[in-house]
């Protein structure tokens, strides 16, 4: 008997070994495959978030000659958002709900579908969907392909044959709460967002093993300590930011169990420091007079412990937020000189219009200034953290507070920016966009809207609604722009050609010099541009492509992509206003569709 428990136990710690074996693999093969330039693995290309390829085929002399190579319908027709993976020789493409995934042989000319996959879904999640039914793309690990759905599940697939392997649920759309975000693979587990901060969600990240879709950890934005998994030297190197018994103790009674603070931005992760970094969205409902307090941890920068989800450190941008300032935009990890050494630095342009240069080893503020036009503050006092306010422009509830800037929309959404190591600069999509905003009283009920606001959106002074800018994240300054009558919405992509790429919601993919900001090249096509660009090469011909979704959508796009009626400019949260004064519904249409993009040599 004694034997048979020796044997037991020792089986038992092979398992756990083989699954600790796995997961050093995965972290591995991801980081392996990161550095492959012909090929983008996960969604913003590495895990630091760059939005950069190395691929120089396409350079500043030769993108005027760009050319469509191919194109591929996605099968939808609402926003886009994401980019499709290249591993080895398979493309794999995503789609908004109904969230089509199809997998392309790109030995192929121009390819060939492996084959297709679309999840069984929940239709209330489509309705309670703020702000489109977009999807940001698809994770790969160890011959898997990792998703979300809009309904709140968590799947794994066979990577060569589509085949179901796993499915969880992480997300009840009956209560309000949705998923849109990408997530991230780090070692053996997938860690996912949460959507519905306008439904009372409170928001979490939560962690499933790649293998067998079990959740191994969640932690929370709003609520006690052990909820919130904080380590025991959480912001111990910044008290000023807060530490134990914030989640509770800054919200108004229970108020944090409707909190808000939802995790559907884009993730990054910095394998030396083992820590991976995403924010946090609005607080629940947008009426801040129901709520007063900092209402933390909603709009704040979190470090956690991809292992056991433990908080090292968090920095909330916009306590006690009065606008909608999601917190949830990229965080872009790269390593800057300051004061003689260099910063292992994290990059953060928030909606609330500041771009922040941080310490991403203990949250510590480098450098803060505006990159957008605002007006809400006139600054961050780094002593503190905390913005220095204009009072004149909180709202509250029962005031109809006029031109507060940015609006709610942010100075950008969650259409992340890229870096480029060649010229040092972040390479940014911004809104130009100003809001009337009025505090309403509104009470929580499961599944139905908790916003609480009448927002009217429209464009900022100047006349136009965006502008695609070079930022220089130690200076905290621009160094050029290009305005765009609409906001720019899409992604980025930079390049080893010093190309940069991005996309207008009416349609237009562009080609810019990286150091001038000169136009090289654009291109129409059939639907605004809300998606990241991405690059890879060509298995059969080692050619470089670039490769971007159309389908225009996202919560501007929003009333052309729910054919919302133009009569109520507080519709959509104030984007039918957006959508009519900037004239985008005369501009674009629907669309689903993925081009790819070759330079032609003839």
């Amino acid at each position: 008997m004694k034997q048979r428990y020796v044997t037991g136990f020792i089986v038992i710690l092979a398992i756990a070994g083989m699954l600790l074996a796995s997961g050093a693999m995965a972290n591995d093969e991801l980081k392996r495959l990161q550095k492959d330039p012909g090929q983008w693995v996960i969604a913003r290309g590495n895990y630091a978030g760059w939005g950069y390829s190395p691929l120089k085929q396409i350079n500043t002399l030769n993108a005027k000659k760009l050319r469509v190579a191919w194109t591929f319908s996605t099968g939808a027709l609402r926003g886009h958002e994401g980019a499709p993976l290249v591993v080895g020789n398979t493309m794999y493409v995503h789609s908004a709900y109904p969230n089509h995934v199809h997998a392309l042989d790109l030995t192929k000319q121009p390819y060939e579908i492996k084959w297709r996959y679309t999840p069984k879904q929940d239709p209330r999640a489509v309705p309670v969907a703020c702000c489109d039914v977009v999807h940001r793309g698809l994770n790969y690990v160890e011959g898997k392909i990792l998703m979300i759905t809009l309904d709140g599940q968590v799947i794994g697939l066979d990577a060569n044959t589509g085949k179901e392997l796993w499915k969880a649920k992480n997300a009840d759309p009956a209560k309000g709460a949705t998923m849109t975000g990408a997530g991230i693979v780090i070692n053996d587990k997938f860690i996912v967002p949460v959507s519905g901060g306008e439904f009372g969600v409170r928001g979490h990240v939560t962690a499933y093993n790649i293998n067998t879709g079990e959740r191994v950890w969640r932690a929370y934005s709003t609520g006690p300590d052990e909820e919130l998994l904080l380590a025991d030297n959480f912001n111990e190197a910044h008290p000023e930011y807060g530490r134990f018994g914030e989640g509770t103790k800054t919200w108004p009674g229970e108020e944090w169990k409707t909190g808000g603070g939802t995790t559907w931005g884009w993730y990054t992760y910095d394998p030396d420091l083992h820590l991976f970094y995403y924010s946090t969205g609005n607080p629940g409902t947008w009426n801040p007079t129901q709520r007063k307090g900092d209402n933390k941890w909603s709009m704040t920068i979190w470090a956690r412990d991809p292992d056991t989800g433990k908080a090292t450190w968090a920095y909330q941008m916009t306590p006690w937020d009065a606008w909608d300032y999601d917190g949830v935009n990229e965080s872009v990890l790269v390593d800057l000189p300051f004061n003689g050494s260099t910063k292992k630095a994290l990059v953060h342009f928030d909606r609330n219009g500041f771009g922040y240069t941080m310490d991403r080893t203990d949250g510590t503020l480098l450098t803060v200034e505006p990159f957008s036009y605002v007006n809400w503050a006139t600054g961050i006092d780094k002593a503190t953290g905390r913005p220095i306010e204009d009072p004149e422009k909180r709202t509250r509830a029962g005031e109809d507070i006029k031109n507060i800037c940015p609006s709610a929309m942010g100075g950008k959404d969650q259409q992340p920016s890229a870096y480029s190591p060649h010229t040092g600069l972040f390479y940014v999509p911004t809104n130009h966009l100003c809001m009337d905003y009025e505090g309403v009283e509104v009470k929580y009920t499961a599944g139905a809207p908790y916003v609480g606001a009448n927002v009217k959106i429209y464009g900022g002074p100047g006349g136009h609604h965006g502008e695609f800018l070079a930022w220089d994240p130690v200076k905290g300054k621009r160094v050029w722009g290009i305005k765009e009558q609409f906001p720019v919405w899409s992604g980025v992509l930079t390049t080893g050609g010093n190309v940069v790429f991005y996309g207008t919601m009416d349609g237009w993919f562009k080609a810019v010099n990286a150091h001038s900001g000169e136009v090289l090249w654009k291109h129409k096509v059939g639907s605004g541009i809300i998606a990241a660009p991405m690059s890879y090469i060509g298995p059969s011909d080692g050619k470089q492509y670039v490769a971007v979704y159309s389908g225009v959508g996202g919560w501007f796009g929003l009333p052309i992509a729910a054919n919302l009626p133009p009569t109520d400019p507080y519709g959509a949260l104030g984007a039918v206003n957006a959508v009519q004064t900037s004239g985008l519904h005369k501009a674009t249409t629907l669309g689903g569709m993925l081009y790819v993009f070759i330079v032609d040599c003839t």
